[in-house]
């Protein structure tokens, strides 16, 4: 079996792609489709945690959540933008 082939969105060439999508519903399909594991690798394995610890997420609240997901949307450049991920959060270390 070859391997699969994406043009892949975040890394702007042609690169393996993942084995299966991550997620079973739309924006899984989305990024087996647009993203490479190179750099679904590069959100698992360092960004996404910075993204959780930056802005303080607690997964379990569906506003974190969605957050988390806008974040990872932008890191891969899947909604068309060239890149925008706002790692460092405005409100961080202001009172609520």
């Amino acid at each position: 079996m070859s391997e699969r082939l994406v043009q892949c969105v975040k890394l702007g060439r042609e690169a393996r792609g993942l084995d299966a999508p991550p997620f079973a519903d739309e924006l899984g399909a989305e990024i087996f489709e647009k993203v490479s594991a190179e750099a679904w690798q590069m959100w698992q394995g360092d960004m996404m945690i910075k993204v959780i610890n930056e802005y303080r997420l607690n997964l379990a609240e569906q506003k974190d959540f969605e957050t988390l997901i806008e974040q990872m949307r932008l890191f891969l450049q899947l909604d068309g933008a060239g890149a925008g991920l706002e790692v460092e959060n405005p409100e961080r270390g202001k009172g609520a």
